[in-house]
């Protein structure tokens, strides 16, 4: 028997694990009592990492489809045939004929964070495409213009303030996303417990609504205009004596900017009453600390982009931004802004190229993941031929997957770095597998960045892969190798896949720690962190941003033009009639790809259709019975669940679902098809500033279905 610790990477809280072993089987997974961070907390996903290292659908060596059937191949044959096919593809068609698409578990794979930018680089297209842009975008575009790096995200304070307004997300759900903070739920009851408030505004009465002093409704769509009221009733008083004017460019163009949005101008159409709007600008202006923090129901919107920006603007105007109890900037010990290449994580751009068919901007080096299936379709000079996706299933993760689904069958070329064969990868031509979680080194290089309390931890593997196996930074290598080689790149770039090769993921690491010193962590090495086997606390957040602040101008920019340009779009929209189909999550989900743990997907049936009573009653639909949503662009048949969590107007499907596709092989999650609320959503609908998913707020309709069977398109 052994005991190992480390952080489980599932999602974005980090929970520290303790995990026992008797040879090479996991004999239990429980949360670490003595990890600084989250002192015992879990939840049911962190014993799925079990379960995915043991799962006989796992695959575990390179694959090659050959018609309709799979091939087990060596490593250097796949490899060899993956770069000689991309290259082939880029000679014949340019560099930017092959696309890339990556997933959300590459940001929880320290080899992948590590290692993918130099394979991005040696593949040299511009069409990279990610789930950023049907996630946090918007946030990240509004850094970017704000506060001159797109991952200078602040992080709400919620171990210490005193008002928390939560806009559009159920950290008791998520335990934070873009706020990394396991164990929410203690975190909210130590809130409420030295005499804090917590408000919720969603359509839908959440987990974390249910917690809160005041849950209110709002239609899907309209948090911009909220926000902009109550900035609105904030401004119109002095501000705080601790608000650093001479620190903001733009505050008098703000002040002008919300003077015509009065709480009674957005009551209609947010459907909160304006002396509600009223009374909580003025208690969360009151408040000796607050901070708002919005989340995936404000950026999975048409006005995403307003959203970010205007919630940082009204915790920028009330005194609450980089001060203790407010919004703050976490300060990392491995710090991938400001390291240097191939380790860093540049600090954004925007619109120096522009998608072929729709002319959607280019943000960070990406386009919106919305444009990829029109340009793999559309024929003519430029059109995508071929495409790498690195554990992602965009298929039911990204906007009209059936779509997406109908596109990728027509490549021609595809290569998958993922170990499972989904709706996704199964039009892959290759599948080159990596290891399982346990059997790979983890450090958390992301969610420091966002984490309500900065640590450091680091775990070696559980188990050995096998002689066979290649990781993920291997896999990348490999590919990058070969590429430069086929175009004869020459000596100096063989030097530098050698050196990266020997280096691996832990001497980058402890390097990146090294250099993080400068930040102001002093004396931190990869040795020091590893020896706390428990994590290594490094405190409470603290003002950091006049350590961070990159803006030409030197201050916080309040007042970007591309966002205040869009505000007229705001007043032009006209409210949307009939129902709006809405997203959620739960807690034993992780986006599409935990359904194949048995042990997660048990119990009763999560993927059913949320309506309210009434909207049920006035089309004659019952509780329980098979119903079939349709809109622009498909139709899905789901079973119907009434409840008065959901505000009038509004039903919701959870999200990730969708397993009845030919072709896959995830026998349980197959079991628990579901729908794909992905088969609902429009392309076409996005942040047009951003070009993010607007997933929230879908126009559908609901009718009576003939039968109780999910509908789903097949290839």
């Amino acid at each position: 028997m052994a005991t190992h610790h480390r952080a489980c990477n599932l999602c974005e809280a980090m929970c520290g694990l303790r995990i026992e072993t008797d040879g090479a089987r996991v004999t239990s997974i429980r949360g670490d009592e003595d990890d600084p961070f989250s002192k015992g907390y879990l939840c049911p996903k962190a014993t799925a990492l079990k379960d995915l290292h043991e799962d006989p659908d796992r695959l575990k060596q390179p694959m090659r489809r050959e018609g309709s059937q799979w091939k087990t191949i060596g490593w250097d044959e796949a490899l060899d045939e993956t770069a000689t096919r991309l290259h082939d593809v880029q000679k014949r068609h340019g560099r930017n004929a092959v696309a890339t698409y990556l997933g959300n578990p590459t940001t929880h794979n320290t080899g992948a964070l590590l290692f993918g930018p130099s394979f991005l680089r040696a593949l040299g297209t511009r069409s990279r495409f990610s789930a950023t842009s049907v996630d946090q975008l918007p946030h990240m575009l509004a850094a970017h213009w704000m506060f001159g790096h797109q991952l200078l995200l602040p992080v709400p304070d919620v171990d210490r303030t005193d008002f928390f307004l939560v806009l559009g997300a159920n950290p008791l759900a998520s335990n934070g996303s873009l706020m990394t903070a396991p164990g929410m739920r203690h975190r909210l009851d130590a809130l409420k417990q030295r005499g804090g408030t917590l408000v919720v505004i969603d359509p839908r009465r959440s987990e974390t609504a249910v917690r809160a002093d005041q849950h209110h409704f709002i239609r899907p769509g309209t948090d911009a205009l909220l926000l902009l009221a109550l900035l609105h009733e904030v401004l119109a008083s002095p501000l705080k004596p601790h608000v650093k004017v001479d620190q903001l460019h733009g505050l008098d163009e703000v002040r002008a900017l919300v003077k015509r949005f009065t709480p009674e101008s957005v009551s209609g159409a947010t459907g909160l009453a304006a002396e509600t709007i009223r009374t909580l600008a003025q208690r969360f202006a009151n408040a000796p600390s607050a901070v708002c923090y919005g989340r995936i129901g404000t950026s999975v919107q048409t006005f995403g982009t307003l959203c970010a920006w205007l919630i940082t603007v009204l915790n920028v105007v009330t005194g609450n931004l980089d001060r203790p109890g407010g919004a703050m900037f976490p300060m990392p010990p491995f710090d991938p802004r400001w390291l240097p290449r191939p380790m860093s994580v540049g600090p954004g751009s925007y619109g120096r190229w522009r998608s072929r068919v729709r002319g959607l901007p280019e943000v960070g080096g990406e386009l919106p993941v919305s444009v990829l299936a029109e340009e793999l379709l559309t024929p003519g000079e430029g059109q995508l031929r071929a495409l790498v996706t690195f554990a992602g299933n965009p298929v039911l993760s990204t906007p009209n997957g059936a779509q997406l689904d109908r596109a990728l069958a027509g490549l021609d070329f595809m290569v998958s770095i993922d170990p499972y064969l989904n709706e996704t990868t199964r039009h892959a031509h290759v599948i080159l597998p990596p290891p399982s979680p346990l059997e790979r080194v983890h450090f958390d290089v992301v969610f420091p960045m966002l984490a309500v309390r900065t640590v450091a931890r680091h775990a070696d593997a559980l188990f050995d892969p096998g002689p066979t196996a290649r990781h993920d930074w291997q896999i990348l290598i490999g590919l990058g190798k070969r590429l430069d080689a086929l175009r004869g790149a020459g000596v100096r770039a063989s030097l530098t896949w050698s050196v990266m090769e020997r280096l691996g993921p832990k001497r980058l690491l402890d390097l990146g720690l090294r250099l993080g010193a400068r930040g102001g962590r002093g004396g931190l090495s990869l040795k020091k962190v590893a020896a706390h086997e428990h994590g290594l606390d490094l405190g409470a957040l603290e003002p950091a941003l006049h350590l961070r602040l990159k803006t030409k101008s030197g201050r916080i920019e309040l007042y970007p033009r591309h966002l205040a340009d869009d505000v007229a779009r705001l007043e032009a929209a006209a409210p949307t009639e009939g129902l709006v189909l809405i997203n959620r999550r739960h807690t034993r989900d992780c986006n599409s790809w935990l359904h194949n743990v048995p042990r997660l997907v048990s119990g009763a049936d999560r993927c059913t259709l949320l309506m309210n009573p009434a909207d049920a009653s006035a089309r004659s639909l019952e509780d329980g019975a098979p119903v079939t949503v349709r809109s622009r662009v498909g139709e899905v048949t789901v079973a119907l669940q009434l409840s008065d969590e959901l505000m009038a107007g509004v039903v919701s499907l959870p999200h990730g679902y969708g397993h009845a596709r030919e072709g896959i092989r995830l026998q349980v999650a197959a079991d628990h098809a579901g729908a794909s609320v992905n088969d609902l959503s429009d392309d076409q609908r996005v942040d047009v500033v951003s070009g993010n998913a607007a997933l929230s707020g879908v126009p559908v309709q609901v009718v009576a279905a003939a039968s109780p069977s999910t509908r789903a398109p097949r290839s």
